[in-house]
């Protein structure tokens, strides 16, 4: 596998199994290989297999047939523990939802993947207090979830995913439960990661039109690549 490669599924597919004999086949043969550096957009409708991708490259979940690799290492061969360490170093997650911990102020909560690492509470915090300067939110450090707007909640939420340097952050939805001016700030954000800080961003969505901030746009539709381009 190329050493420009982050990304590598190789002709995977996920089945699932209703009942003893009904199978559905969420993907179904999908090749992907996603550059360091990339800024790709995932699109489809509801069902086309999205949300299955996205746990496959986010190292959620492993595939029934095929290969899927994370900065060349095979995801199936590896145990757990290994792959949540694997994750936690690689991927940074924003989700649609914000999963801002309500009892943390915005500080703790960037500073919350760190923990896993085993950083010190004064290094968790010290790189918080950047992090959130890096996404305009330094005035907010201290404030809770519930004192944030959803466009600063998102903002937080960022800041988390940089938490552990990752080269990979996966957006599943990041402007889902936005206004559109406050979606296109957030796009602006993960362009700028994308440009500036030279993160491989993967974003899941269904809105094309914020889709075209991506250089790259892959449409799924029942669990296969309909285009690349």
């Amino acid at each position: 596998m190329p050493n420009n490669l982050i990304i590598h599924l190789d002709d995977v597919y996920k089945i699932y199994f209703e009942g003893q004999e009904s199978e559905v086949r969420a993907l179904q043969g999908i090749t992907l290989k996603v550059k360091k550096g990339e800024f790709i957009a995932i699109i489809g409708k509801s069902g086309s297999g999205k949300s299955t991708a996205m746990n496959l490259i986010g190292c959620l979940d492993i595939p029934s047939r095929g290969k899927a690799y994370l900065d060349n290492q095979n995801i199936a061969n590896l145990s757990e523990s290994s792959l949540a360490h694997l994750r936690g170093k690689k991927i940074g997650f924003i989700f649609q939802r914000f999963n801002l911990i309500p009892s943390l102020t915005a500080k703790e909560n960037v500073g919350l993947p760190m923990l896993f690492q085993k950083l010190s509470r004064t290094t968790r915090l010290n790189k918080a207090s950047k992090l959130l300067n890096l996404v305009g939110l330094q005035e907010r450090a201290d404030h809770f979830p519930a004192q944030l707007s959803g466009g600063e909640s998102q903002r937080v939420a960022i800041a988390r995913s940089l938490a552990n340097d990752p080269e990979l952050i996966l957006a599943d939805e990041p402007t889902g439960n936005l206004d559109t001016k406050t979606g296109e700030q957030i796009m602006d954000l993960l362009t700028a990661l994308n440009k500036k800080e030279g993160k491989t961003i993967i974003m899941i969505t269904h809105d094309t039109a914020q889709a075209q901030a991506a250089e790259r746009l892959i449409k799924l539709r029942d669990g296969q690549i309909l285009t690349d381009e």
